[in-house]
Formats: structure tokens, C-alpha cells, sequence
């Protein structure tokens, strides 16, 4: 029947039908389904799967798609808002699954990192494993290191790791950087060698660059057009480098950020020695950076009460300051740029406050406050907050009113807050590397489990099926003793059989 129409009534006249369809195209969904109850003629023409193809890529759902990739656009855009609200439904009220990726021989967890759901852990045995969370069968790969000479001993720890799309990054106490390809395996495609310990390390999120930090030198690495890695840039720095990253999304020599004491530092190659911002007597004290800006605290001290501790913003175009936010008596301990809505920021501050500022109006849009230590890591988007303590406890904020959802606690402080739509990822890791009752030459089987460091993985997802979106300790078998679930209460140990 719709392709017998040429003519459609718009009331006294009779308009083609490719017209009627471009005047239609003003419309929302709610004057569609107005429109859809005028006439026959009218419902196919406010049912056509161009409209509803515009209205589903409009709001951010399947951008990768296109128009011939579903039969019924109207029931996809349907879909999608409504695993929107469920997830997020899931989210206020904490039901999901949460799993432990806990290695269980006698290692400690020393640095986790994460993108897109997969998760990468070094450990004080030198060791570095993968977990792939989108999957529930996954497995713990362990990417190989590098052979050391013979007699060498125990493999040193791993100081810092990183991972993005395609690369896996790790450095060593002693020094030494391995790089591993996602795609080629679980050898490392290539490594250096630092002469001092590392300071810091840093991955670019799109890219195949490196940068570390040794001494007083930063050193960026990066493949060429065939693959070969080489050294772009080497930059001496007057002071030891405590926060080090490389901007995103840079054509050409990779671009980074390093933080110095209280200076910022710009490095690139054709101008190596650029200085970002530097203020005598204020030490920066946390860095994030994005595309074109980059954010950072600064600390000040009982003779500067007018200026009290900041957060910068500067446009790394110009070189300016871009905007100063928050006034507090806490250093600023965290602060996560990259990941924010447009025109946003979150910062977690040693007063036991998370604040999300408006850098449009150079203010705080609200301050939250629930950790009875200092905040060390978050993450926001445009509804909620997720930030880890110092003294483990992991907390979800709605945003836009103030409160606190829901918090989950456990013993190490959490330096790792990943989530996306719908998981989380959190990572307790220990300050002490080799606690009481561990050998530091061998494997010690008999270490503590509350010595070794946890990450924690929640999975808020609507697809699973009702025996899985449960908490695990409702999903217990015989040979566990008790339990208790968040949400439900207690649970029979013997359920399952």
C-alpha cells in the first residue's frame, strides 16, 4: 500500500510523498505517534523508517548502524530507551552481578588499569595478567616478560600499568618497560630499559605512543609507519616528574604533560622545554588531561590564605589559563577531566569531598561529601558519580541531587574507578608490597588473602538472566558457610543443590 502512494492530503491540498516526508522530518516522537492517529495514509507516512532512523541516531543510540541494519526502526529506538532506564534503574538500586578478579597465589596487587572492560594487572611477582570482562567465561592470560639473566632471582615488581584499545604497557621497579600488542599475542613487541626507577608511566588513549618518567628525564616512545619503535623525544626535566600524561587525539609527534614539583610542563618535540605553569612554593598535586585542555591542583600554604587550594584549567592551544575552581582548605587529590560531560569536572580532595564544578560558570555545581578518608579516584558522566576512599570504600552518587545511591567497602584504599552504561570496575590495592608473614625471594602461598589487594567487577547489564544478576553470595553453594545480600538479606548457603 505504500507504494501506491504519490499523493498525501495535507488537509486542502495533496503534496507529493518524498515532501510530506521532508515536512514530517520537524517532528518528535511524540507528534509521530500524534500524527500516526490521523489517517491511514498518515500512519505509514509517520512510521517511515528514515524518521525513525533520524530520532534513534539523534539520541545517541546504534551510530554504527545503518538504515537497512533493522527491519523496524521504531521498535529499536523503543528498545534501546528502555534498556537505558533499566540500566540505570539497576545502577540507583545496585542489582547486577559483581565478581572478584582476584589472582589467588601468594602476590600482591600492585597497579590496575582498564579501557573498554578490560582489565590489567601487575603484581609484586612480576607477573601481568588480563581479564576481559565482557565476557563471563573469560580467562586470566599472562602476558610473558621479558627472560632475565640467569641467577637474577625473584622478577622485580611491577610499578605502573596501562592499557588502551591496542596496547598493554608495564613498568618494572627495575626499570625495565615492556609493550605488548592486544591482537599479536602474549609476547612483548618491544622494551627499554630506564637506568632509575620510574617514576611515571603514561599510555596515549587512541594511539601507539608511551612516555615514562626516570630521574630527571621523560622519554617518548612510538612506532613508525612500519612498525618500528623509536625514540620521537627525550626531555630533561629540572625536577623529579610526579604525574605524566600524553594528550589525546594528536596528529604527528605525540604531545605530553608532565608535572613536576609546581611545574607543568608542555613536551613536544619542536619546542621541548615549553613550561605550562609554574608557581613557586605551590606543588601540583593531581593531573588529568583531554584533547585540548588539561586540569591539574595546586597546593598552597599558610602564607598565601588568600589563595586558597585550586584546580587549573589551560587551553594547550594557547598556553593560557582557561579558568580556577574550587576554593578549599584540602589539597585536591584526584581530578578526572578526560571522561567528564562537556564543560565539566570532578575532583576528590583530601577533605573527604567529591566536587563536580561547571567550568562554564567557574563554580562548584555540587559538593558530596561520605568518605572518612581522602578521595582518590573518580569518575562522573551526566547523572551520577563514582568515587573510591583511602580507606576502601567505593561510593555512587546521583549527581544532579547530592545523594549517595549506594557504597561498597573493602580494606585497601581504591586507586582504579572505570565504568561505562553498564559496569564497573574498582581496584583495592595495597600500600605495602611485602607485608608480614611474605617472603620477598620466594612465592608465598601462605600470604593473607586481606594482604593481597582486590578488583572488583559489577555488571548492571539487563540481558543476563535472572539467576545471574543476582549477588554472588545469593548464588552460594553447599560448602559456603553464610552470607548476606545488599539487597535481599540473608541467604541459605544450601540453595543451589
Amino acid at each position: 500500500f505504500q507504494n501506491e502512494i504519490n499523493e498525501v492530503p495535507f488537509f486542502d491540498v495533496q503534496l507529493p510523498y518524498e515532501l510530506a516526508l521532508k515536512i514530517f522530518r520537524y517532528l518528535g516522537k511524540a507528534e509521530l505517534g500524534r500524527c500516526a492517529q490521523v489517517s491511514r495514509t498518515w500512519k505509514i507516512l509517520a512510521e517511515d523508517e528514515v524518521l525513525w532512523y533520524r530520532l534513534c541516531q539523534e539520541e545517541g543510540y546504534l551510530l554504527d548502524m545503518s538504515i537497512s541494519d533493522h527491519s523496524c526502526w521504531k521498535l529499536a529506538l523503543k528498545n534501546c530507551r528502555a534498556r537505558e532506564h533499566m540500566l540505570k534503574t539497576n545502577w540507583k538500586n545496585r542489582v547486577g552481578a559483581v565478581s572478584q578478579l582476584r589472582y589467588e597465589p601468594g602476590r600482591v596487587l600492585c597497579d590496575v588499569h582498564c579501557c573498554d572492560g578490560v582489565v590489567m594487572a601487575g603484581y609484586s611477582s612480576g607477573e601481568v595478567r588480563l581479564w576481559d570482562t565482557r565476557t563471563w567465561d573469560y580467562t586470566a592470560p599472562v602476558l610473558a616478560a621479558l627472560p632475565g639473566p640467569a641467577g637474577a632471582g625473584a622478577s622485580p615488581h611491577v610499578s605502573f600499568v596501562r592499557i588502551n584499545s591496542s596496547l598493554a604497557v608495564a613498568a618494572y621497579e627495575d626499570g625495565t618497560v615492556s609493550v605488548w600488542s592486544l591482537l599479536l599475542g602474549q609476547e612483548p613487541i618491544h622494551h627499554f630499559q630506564h637506568n632509575q626507577h620510574i617514576q611515571a608511566l603514561a599510555l596515549a588513549p587512541g594511539g601507539p605512543a608511551v612516555a615514562t618518567a626516570s630521574g630527571f628525564q621523560v622519554r617518548v616512545e612510538s612506532p613508525d609507519d612500519k612498525g618500528v619503535w623509536q625514540t620521537p623525544g627525550t626531555f630533561e626535566i629540572q625536577k623529579l616528574v610526579n604525574f605524566l600524561n600524553l594528550v589525546p587525539d594528536v596528529t604527528g609527534s605525540p604531545v605530553a604533560v608532565a608535572a613536576a614539583e609546581d611545574i607543568v610542563y608542555l613536551l613536544k618535540a619542536e619546542d621541548p622545554g615549553k613550561i605550562l605553569h609554574s608557581v613557586y612554593g605551590q606543588p601540583v598535586t593531581c593531573l588529568d588531561v583531554a584533547a585540548h585542555e588539561a586540569a591539574f591542583g595546586i597546593k598552597t600554604f599558610g602564607w598565601l590564605l588568600n589563595e586558597p587550594n585550586q584546580i587549573l584549567l589551560y587551553n594547550l592551544e594557547t598556553n593560557q589559563c582557561v579558568t580556577k575552581v574550587g576554593s578549599s582548605i584540602g589539597d585536591f587529590s584526584c581530578v578526572n577531566l578526560h571522561s567528564s560531560p562537556p564543560s565539566m569536572l570532578v575532583a576528590g580532595n583530601k577533605d573527604r569531598r567529591v566536587r563536580v564544578f561547571d567550568l562554564r560558570r567557574g563554580e562548584a555545581a555540587c559538593s558530596m561529601y561520605g568518605h572518612q578518608l581522602g578521595v582518590s579516584a573518580v569518575q562522573m558522566d551526566e547523572w551520577k558519580v563514582v568515587s573510591g576512599g583511602e580507606e576502601g570504600l567505593v561510593c555512587v552518587w546521583d549527581q544532579r541531587m547530592g545523594t549517595k545511591l549506594w557504597e561498597m567497602h573493602a580494606r585497601h584504599p581504591v586507586r582504579h574507578v572505570w565504568f561505562n552504561s553498564h559496569s564497573l570496575i574498582t581496584a583495592n590495592i595495597p600500600e605495602e608490597k611485602n607485608p608480614r608473614g611474605s617472603s620477598i625471594t620466594d612465592d608465598d602461598p601462605s600470604l593473607h588473602r586481606k594482604y593481597r589487594g582486590v578488583i572488583y567487577s559489577y555488571e548492571f547489564s539487563v540481558d543476563q538472566l535472572a539467576v545471574d544478576s543476582v549477588l554472588p553470595i545469593c548464588r552460594s553453594s553447599y560448602d559456603e558457610v553464610s552470607g548476606y545480600n545488599y539487597n535481599i538479606g540473608l541467604a541459605v548457603p544450601y540453595d543451589s543443590i
